[in-house]
């Protein structure tokens, strides 16, 4: 394959250029990237999270609110703004990638790994009060017979017994 080189260019300056032309799309890309985190606050004020650019927690904020929840609500309020905050962080990194890169093939299979949007009002599970449903267990089996005890050995040669004790053996001599 032949390098596309314009009138007097050499391959050396054709390399130079698409060097630095890949340098300042990195740099571009890394100062998008640095900026996609995104800080997200729930419906009600409860709940403030912060996601760094590669998806990590960096911040929660209680509100005032957050006391008035109880556990279970307080619980699904940190989840969906957390993955709210994650869709919209995961969202600013496939653009920050389109924006660099331009659409195509690559920026399909980014934009594939983002995260399915929320169901529709979906701000918080049922209140606290609410248990979740429970199926009754199923009913006990009956007690299984116990295991019947091993059978007995077969019968064979008696064991060896130790041969009495020679007097004439002192007890010193002998190690055991």
């Amino acid at each position: 394959m032949q390098p596309n080189l314009g009138p007097g260019e050499d391959f050396e300056l054709l390399l130079e250029r698409q060097v630095r032309d890949l340098q300042t799309k990195a740099a571009s890309l890394s100062e998008a990237l640095s900026a996609a985190g995104a800080t997200v606050r729930s419906r009600d004020g409860a709940v403030t999270v912060t996601l760094a650019p590669n998806g990590a927690l960096t911040n929660l904020e209680l509100g005032h609110r957050a006391t008035e929840l109880g556990p279970a609500r307080l619980t699904a309020a940190i989840m969906s703004t957390v993955r709210e905050a994650q869709r919209r962080t995961a969202r600013s990194v496939a653009d920050s990638f389109a924006t660099i890169n331009g659409d195509g093939e690559s920026t399909d299979m980014v934009r594939s790994f983002l995260p399915p949007d929320p169901p529709p009002d979906g701000d918080f599970a049922a209140p606290e009060s609410a248990e979740p449903e429970r199926t009754p267990p199923p009913p006990a089996a009956p007690p299984a017979r116990p295991p019947a005890p091993p059978a007995p050995p077969p019968a064979g040669p008696a064991p060896r017994r130790r041969p009495p004790a020679d007097d004439h053996f002192d007890d010193e001599s002998n190690p055991w």
